[in-house]
């Protein structure tokens, strides 16, 4: 690469005419000791020179006609490279084979990087209410420090939304799902972290928030709810059921079995409330 980068100013946009010139001289070297010892001595043949010429100038053709060949492949790949359709971000000017090969091997990688972190996006976003799926929820609480994978989980299912689908149709549904996840985002701390974990049903991870806090939040949603409907079926505001559950740290799966088992008890007392898991607080639902 040295070499290369310290060579460029010869020929900078053909790769094979700065062979050529690299070529050229190197071969000539014999001839040109030859013309000085020649010169010194007193024994310069010019039939000698000339021929000798002639000859290396054909030797480096030759040799040039051969490194173009098997060049050739990489022109193509290059060109194959820098083929691909423009993102729109401007890239340098390329000069010859090698910083096109170069150039379309950078765009290619900066490509399939880019085609990486949508499809990471994808895997762990909900497409339909943008906020992240039970995979990505998942994720990044692993991806937590240990200090900070403990606060509080709350399961939440919208009330009754099968009614909703039966009665006003599944686009109904679709924007009744988008528009209760934008009112849990906008409702939560910037720290706390929403989630779609399946068909009507959402998760909310209060970061280090106590269940007081937690339930407050939610309670203030419910209120939100109330005065500004995200909709109706029926006849009633569509309202939420909530299960709240205190996690320490340990394995979140027993964190989030018991904030399901404190949403079947929401169902069960009548939705509309928010229970927290019998474990951590003993009766009570909201």
């Amino acid at each position: 690469m040295h070499f290369y980068l310290a060579t460029s100013f010869i020929f900078p946009r053909s790769l094979r005419l700065r062979l050529f010139a690299i070529c050229f001289v190197a071969t000539h070297l014999p001839l040109l000791c030859y013309i000085g010892w020649g010169a010194a001595t007193g024994r310069l043949a010019l039939a000698e020179v000339v021929t000798l010429t002639l000859a290396t100038v054909a030797g480096t053709g030759l040799a040039l006609y051969g490194i173009g060949a098997l060049l050739s492949p990489i022109q193509v790949l290059a060109e194959a490279l820098n083929a691909q359709p423009d993102d729109g971000k401007s890239l340098p000017q390329v000069g010859d084979v090698i910083a096109s090969l170069y150039a379309g091997v950078q765009r290619a990688a900066a490509t399939t990087q880019a085609h990486m972190n949508d499809l990471a996006i994808a895997a762990h976003e909900d497409p339909l209410t943008g906020v992240a799926n039970r995979r990505g929820f998942l994720a990044q609480i692993e991806a937590l420090p240990a200090a900070q994978r403990k606060g509080c989980i709350a399961l939440i299912d919208i009330d009754f939304f099968k009614q909703v689908n039966d009665i006003k149709g599944h686009d109904e549904g679709d924007r009744v799902l988008a528009a209760f996840a934008g009112r849990l985002a906008s409702q939560v701390r910037r720290a706390d972290l929403v989630a779609r974990w399946g068909g009507e049903e959402f998760a909310i991870f209060f970061r280090d928030g106590a269940e007081d806090e937690a339930s407050w939040a939610l309670a203030r949603i419910a209120q939100q709810m109330r005065r500004e409907p995200i909709g109706r079926v029926n006849g009633r505001i569509i309202s939420f059921s909530a299960g709240l559950s205190r996690w320490t740290g340990g394995p979140i799966e027993e964190a989030l079995a018991a904030a399901d088992a404190a949403l079947y008890d929401a169902k069960q007392s009548g939705r509309d409330r928010v229970c927290r898991a019998p474990a951590a607080i003993s009766a009570a639902c909201t």
